[in-house]
């Protein structure tokens, strides 16, 4: 298999969602990208330029998805 015929793995477990405080709805195949990518934000104060890289990782994971 290649390309768009791989199906999506789910890399985050549940208990490390649940330790994140992740909403149901926001547990999907990307959120061992919105993990990183919350902390970041949380450690920055939400500053838009801090944390690109992970924004735009997880911003093509949901748009690839």
């Amino acid at each position: 298999m290649t390309g768009d015929d791989e199906k999506p793995v789910m890399i985050a477990t549940q208990q490390e969602m649940e330790e994140a405080h992740l909403p149901l709805e926001w547990r999907d195949f990307c959120a061992h990208l919105l993990i990183p990518l919350n902390k970041c934000r949380n450690k920055t104060n939400y500053l838009p330029w801090k944390c690109e890289n992970e924004r735009h990782a997880y911003e093509k994971c949901q748009y690839d998805e």
